[in-house]
């Protein structure tokens, strides 16, 4: 038999709406309403604002170890809201602004990064799943609620986070193989923020993009710029109405980057270099959104400073209730008490040094 050529025909789209001076494709640009619009605008300061005072916390040793999210606010809030309260988000790590937009108070996110189980996460604007720390298994998770929805035939679709380490994983490849092959109605959304930790995108591929791995696995795929909230907006509009129609799962590479440290056990400067971290702070999606609003005359000069303003207090008054909530949760001690009828040794230990610790920190009687 002779050599054949075998031509798929599936090409991988781009999109971008917004330049980086907020300037719009009219003929791209959604038809948002001018309340959707600031809503967007007021959860993309509140998400950077929280997350710069989550980090001062951190420094200060009130919170434990989190995942900044500054610089991707565009890619995870421009992807939820296109989804209806009955759909499904399913978040990774580092979508703390999309799972706000969901209902999630900032008295939660304090809590949990304290390692308080009573943080769960509240979502009256629709079903979210807790957020998932090991790498790419929330992926299968979607396809599982997913498939169940078709099953059912409900209209429900399901949207699933991930960064671009995650598409290493095996995890990501049986997620959208399956999804594919049995047309669930899956959106994956894909934040290519450039870095797994300290792992450059050139080495987790070799190929160009990662969401020409749609063609692969027989699905649609779109690469947006992930810094503009409306070609993310649009993109994901689109993937949601093809799911919700039974047209099956889609994949979304939304290019952006993490210009603060993986976690805040983290140390950036030993694997990136400064100027690349100002050349992405120049694509902020912030202020790129922020001007569009601007020359759309949606936002004026006194609404810029009364939105900064209500939401300093309400980070400052989520704050004051967390940390109050936090200290009448009980005795940290009663972690040990559940595992084993007796400590082991090297146990006892620990409960001891954490009784210590407890007692010369507040000045309290024995706990041991």
């Amino acid at each position: 038999m002779p050599r054949e050529k075998l031509n798929l025909d599936q090409p991988i789209e781009t999109l971008a709406i917004l330049d980086a001076e907020g300037s719009v494709d009219k003929e791209l640009e959604p038809s948002l309403s001018n309340e959707l619009l600031l809503d967007l605008y007021r959860a993309m300061v509140l998400g950077r604002r929280f997350d710069e005072r989550l980090l001062a916390l951190q420094r200060q040793g009130r919170i434990g170890t989190f995942p900044p999210t500054s610089g991707q606010e565009a890619a995870h809030l421009g992807a939820v809201a296109a989804l209806r309260e009955e759909d499904w988000m399913v978040p990774s790590f580092r979508e703390t602004a999309a799972e706000i937009w969901r209902g999630r108070s900032l008295e939660s996110v304090i809590m949990a990064n304290n390692g308080f189980n009573e943080a769960a996460t509240v979502d009256p604007a629709g079903p979210t799943l807790p957020n998932s720390v090991p790498v790419g298994s929330q992926m299968l998770h979607a396809v599982g609620i997913a498939w169940a929805a078709r099953y059912r035939r409900e209209e429900t679709v399901v949207l699933t986070f991930f960064g671009d380490g995650a598409t290493s994983e095996g995890d990501f490849h049986e997620g959208l193989n399956f999804a594919a092959v049995f047309q669930v109605p899956a959106v994956f959304v894909c934040q290519n923020n450039q870095w797994a930790i300290s792992v450059p995108l050139k080495h987790q591929t070799h190929t160009r993009t990662l969401v020409q791995k749609a063609v692969a696995y027989g699905m649609p795929g779109i690469r947006v710029d992930g810094n503009d909230l409306l070609a993310v907006y649009a993109a994901a509009g689109e993937a949601v109405d093809r799911a919700r129609s039974g047209g099956g799962p889609t994949l979304i590479e939304c290019v952006t980057y993490r210009v603060a440290m993986h976690t805040t056990a983290d140390d950036p400067k030993r694997y990136r270099s400064a100027e690349e971290v100002e050349a992405w702070q120049e694509r902020d999606p912030l202020p790129r959104f922020q001007r569009y609003l601007v020359k759309k005359g949606v936002l004026t000069e006194d609404m810029l400073e009364s939105v900064q303003t209500r939401i300093k207090t309400e980070i400052q008054t989520a704050v004051e209730r967390a940390e109050e909530q936090m200290r009448s949760l009980g005795d940290p001690l009663q972690m040990f008490d559940h595992l084993y009828d007796e400590l082991p040794p090297y146990l006892r230990v620990q409960k001891d040094q954490l009784a210590g610790d407890l007692c010369a920190g507040n000045g309290e009687g024995d706990h041991g």
